[in-house]
């Protein structure tokens, strides 16, 4: 009989341990989290909200039904984000210059500066972090994000489709 030893959160592991660059992106990856959980502090919205301001920062104005769509709500429960996010000063709403009758969603450009000026010191960082490395190392990291990030779709796209067994509670695996 195969025993497995405990991970960090004392769950028994389900094989073998994974091997470090493995472990590397799952820490990845939980680091991620805490530090959006830490931005949105920052900007005092939830965790839907601050995905919802991501979304309109990096696709410019929405619908709320086109923002729905793509933070996985009901246009109901968007509405209530996007009444918390004009509340906090984040949002505005604009008449759609393409039909009057309806709205669109944008990030405010001081919201939108505020929110820049806490993620560009980061990303800037990461960047540098590519530095250390040679050319040769720097395409081998890349084509291994790429592919990984190819592994997470396929996976999600066959979860998503019920082709396999349903996720595990919780935001990521991996």
């Amino acid at each position: 009989m195969q025993t497995h030893s405990p991970d960090a959160q004392g769950r028994p592991s389900a094989g073998p341990p994974a091997r470090p660059a493995t472990q590397s992106l799952r820490e990845l990856l939980d680091v991620s989290d805490e530090f959006a959980a830490a931005l949105a502090h920052r900007l005092e919205v939830n965790m839907t909200d601050l995905d919802a301001m991501q979304h309109l920062i990096m696709a410019g104005p929405l619908s709320p039904s086109a923002l729905a769509k793509r933070v996985g709500l009901s246009t109901a429960a968007m509405t209530t984000a996007i009444d918390r996010l004009e509340a906090v000063g984040h949002v505005r709403r604009t008449a759609n210059p393409d039909d009057r009758r309806s709205v669109l969603v944008e990030a405010r450009p001081e919201s939108q500066a505020r929110a820049m000026a806490m993620l560009m010191p980061m990303i800037g960082a990461v960047d540098a972090v590519l530095d250390d490395f040679d050319e040769h190392d720097q395409a081998a990291i890349t084509r291994y994000l790429a592919r990984v990030v190819e592994t997470y779709r396929g996976h999600s796209a066959r979860l998503g489709s019920g082709d396999g067994p349903a996720p595990a509670p919780g935001r990521r695996t991996g």
